[in-house]
């Protein structure tokens, strides 16, 4: 029977070793996780979890005997040395695990701020992790001084915790805008009204040069020259594939761990998901940051492990959460060079992005009807006329008819 180890104990590791019980394969499984705690859920780390409003147990993906009861052996708190893919051997703690099938399921980490600005100062934090979140929660007392750095959606998802919870909060984002890498700028501009709404400052155009601090971080001076005082940082300016192991190991990297369709890398017998893992998608190839594709990719190699021979096809979608705005995002707006607006009730309203008279992809807040009708329609290649969108009176069910 096949030995199938999967390197990563993250949403994508943790979804394929179930589906592979779950499809009924009868072989060894083994997955490997650099944490101490079981697979868990990542994005309300930083919300529910940060602001005590969920326990550690309820952010598990599955029960920890979930594992045992289905003969997963769960390595937790271990780190894999390197991987031999000609002898088809992974060395964990100097021992070595031998595989039929390999899955990289590393995930990605977080930029860091250098050393020479003042990264390594106490008070300053990264959110990817439990031990991140775990290490900055006593910093959340109404009152405090937090500088974010970074403008995506890590950053102004840091700073609506923050603000909700009575901090004084001021955000950098040295491009142009907000979200300026992920999204049109009525979505930036819909964002940094909300902030503004709860107190955030947001300075754009203006980045960090370096923190001040004997040992702690107590202060800040800017690129325009101005300096503040502050109890702590949090940096967001992205995350990077992780392919350390897989570049040692000598597989082809192209903006992460380089797959086919299937989810093979170069390496025979050695496949990739979810954020680590660039795959074909129309005539490119990218690499997505989300839970839904870790999930969905991770599972079409499970099948693929058991001989479906069956192609990825991703089907993009996101989520953030910020105070009481629920930003759903539907496709990818590449290439965009329209938006068409579509007002709903009170706050609701979302964007759609085209190219020519072709829908790429739709950013909807709190206009769940809008987000579900945009992913049908894209997911289905339909693409009604900009015109259509933006008319109020337009009978959006009735789009589905196309």
């Amino acid at each position: 029977m096949k030995n199938v180890v999967v390197i990563g104990a993250g949403q994508a590791g943790s979804s394929l070793v179930a589906k592979l019980r779950n499809g009924g394969f009868q072989g060894k499984v083994t997955l490997i996780g650099e944490e101490p705690v079981a697979p868990y859920q990542r994005p309300p780390l930083s919300k529910k979890y940060l602001l005590g409003e969920m326990e550690l147990d309820r952010l598990l993906l599955r029960p920890e005997s979930f594992y045992s009861d289905n003969a997963i052996d769960l390595h937790l708190n271990e780190t894999v040395q390197s991987i031999d893919t000609e002898n088809q051997v992974v060395t964990v703690a100097d021992q070595p695990i031998s595989y039929d099938e390999l899955v990289l399921t590393t995930g990605s980490v977080p930029r860091r701020l250098p050393a020479a600005i003042g990264g390594t100062l106490e008070g300053v934090y990264v959110v990817r992790d439990l031990k991140d979140v775990d290490s900055m929660a006593p910093e959340f007392s109404e009152g405090k001084r937090v500088l974010i750095v970074g403008g995506g959606y890590i950053g102004l998802e840091a700073a609506a915790v923050a603000a909700s919870r009575g901090l004084k909060v001021t955000l950098v984002e040295m491009g142009d805008r907000i979200l300026q890498r992920v999204a049109a700028p009525e979505t930036s501009d819909y964002f940094r009204a909300l902030h503004k709404a709860h107190g955030v400052e947001i300075l754009e155009g203006v980045g960090l040069d370096h923190l001040i601090g004997e040992g702690r971080v107590n202060g800040a001076k800017l690129t325009d020259g101005a300096q503040i005082d502050l109890d702590f940082v949090i940096v967001g300016v992205g995350i990077t594939p992780a392919t350390a192991l897989a570049e040692d190991a000598g597989l082809e990297i192209e903006n992460g761990i380089k797959t086919d369709a299937q989810g093979r890398t170069s390496a025979a017998h050695v496949w990739a998901a979810g954020d680590c893992a660039s795959f074909p998608y129309k005539e490119s190839r990218i690499r997505l940051e989300s839970v839904p594709n870790a999930i969905d990719q991770a599972e079409v190699i499970a099948e693929n492990i058991m001989g479906a021979e069956k192609d990825y096809v991703a089907k993009p979608w996101f989520w953030s959460d910020q105070y009481d705005v629920k930003l759903q995002i539907a496709g990818l707006n590449s290439g965009y060079d329209r938006v068409v607006t579509r007002k709903g009730e009170g706050a609701s309203v979302s964007f759609w992005y085209y190219l020519g008279e072709q829908l790429l992809a739709v950013d909807a807040m709190n206009a769940p009807r809008d987000y579900m009708i945009g992913k049908r329609l894209i997911e289905g290649g339909k693409s009604p006329s900009p015109e259509m969108i933006a008319n109020p009176d337009t009978d959006m069910k009735a789009l589905m008819k196309l």
